[in-house]
């Protein structure tokens, strides 16, 4: 009675692979069949990716800032270092996002 059990399990199986196959060449999909039942990572997660790209974006604002500061004490040219690094800052961490969200 295993044996049965087994070869009907395995039948479905096949079946079920045989029809999402089917399905992805109707939808023209081009999947591997090594990739058929992987599971992603949980590093890969929605909310690890979305927490990645705003620490990228904020850091990145962050660091603009930091070197305008800095220029403007070591230059004595008050506000202009820090608005022009701020907001060369805040173009990096829009790019820095652009980068990430087309690699996903």
């Amino acid at each position: 009675m295993n044996r049965e059990t087994n070869s009907t399990d395995k039948s479905s199986k096949d079946d079920l692979e045989n029809r999402l196959n089917d399905m992805n060449k109707r939808l023209g999909r081009d999947v591997d069949d090594n990739e058929i039942g992987k599971v992603r990572k949980p590093g890969t997660s929605g909310m690890a990716q979305g927490m990645r790209i705003a620490s990228e974006f904020v850091s990145a604002i962050l660091v603009g800032a930091a070197f305008g500061y800095a220029i403007d004490w070591l230059f004595d040219i008050a506000p202009f270092g820090m608005i022009s690094f701020l907001l060369l800052g805040f173009i990096a961490g829009v790019l820095n996002v652009m980068r990430a969200a087309k690699d996903m």
